[in-house]
């Protein structure tokens, strides 16, 4: 496995277009590895190809991959980065990839970890019992993080809880109905809600293909806990949620800092 950081030139027109077009990302993403074909399919198990867009500030952009194969990013140096720097300092050439294996294998129970994702939130619903189930999107902060927060067992963690005093409302719950709302509870953040819609292409001649694919992604940033290694191994190898295609699904794992280690 490796992790791989590229930090796009967004002055230029080849990083505009690829950040206007998850499919022109992917695509670009994937003819990264010279092993894989385009009509190759990701397995159903074991480690695939993820990545996702940093957006740090307004004209810094990174692109984080995580995957079973080392990537050669030289075209997306010649497209959308600085490929006259990356000449003039051959040890550097516009990407940084390291092994990702040493770091999963660090992984220990109760561990705990600042982290980061960009997911598709999702849930099926159905207006009558004789309607098949519909895929619709979770469109409120409350309701995409209790997505997350179902998911977090399997996954192999749990987000830490607020200290008391850190907490707005009393035990950081509220309620509306019969359903909790965790907003003020967990060390937890929703942002970067994006409504995306696009066409499916075939490439290399741009056909379309299909319906258009309309996706709603937001980034979680919070803290976590480790509770089954090697399950969240296998997170961090396969990703969480659907549209791992499109720039959804890859966990990233940071240390915490001192301040952050605090906890209730």
């Amino acid at each position: 496995m490796f992790l791989t950081r590229f930090r796009l030139n967004t002055a230029r027109p080849g990083a505009r277009r690829l950040l206007s077009s998850p499919q022109s990302m992917h695509a670009a993403v994937m003819s990264s590895f010279p092993a894989l074909l385009p009509s190759d399919t990701p397995p159903p198990e074991g480690p695939r190809v993820l990545w996702r867009l940093d957006h740090q500030a307004r004209a810094e952009v990174l692109l984080y991959i995580v995957s079973p194969h080392r990537p050669d990013l030289t075209h997306l140096v010649e497209q959308a980065g600085w490929p006259a720097a990356a000449t003039a300092d051959p040890p550097e050439p516009g990407w940084l990839t390291k092994a990702y294996a040493p770091f999963l294998d660090r992984l220990s129970a109760g561990g705990q970890w600042a982290f980061r994702l960009t997911a598709n939130p999702v849930h099926t619903i159905r207006r009558h019992d004789h309607e098949a189930r519909k895929i619709t999107a979770h469109l409120t902060p409350i309701h995409q993080m209790r997505w997350l927060l179902e998911r977090q067992e399997r996954c192999g963690f749990r987000i830490l809880e607020k200290a008391d005093n850190q907490r707005l409302l009393p035990g950081g719950t509220t309620y509306h109905g019969k359903h909790e709302h965790h907003g003020d509870r967990y060390e937890l953040a929703v942002h970067d809600h994006k409504a995306l819609s696009f066409d499916k292409t075939r490439n290399p001649n741009g056909a379309k293909k299909g319906k258009p694919v309309n996706l709603v992604t937001v980034t979680f940033d919070g803290r976590l806990e480790v509770t089954d290694p090697q399950a969240l191994r296998r997170t961090l190898a396969q990703g969480i949620g659907r549209a791992k295609a499109y720039g959804c699904g890859l966990i990233t794992l940071a240390p915490l800092t001192p301040t952050a280690r605090q906890t209730p």
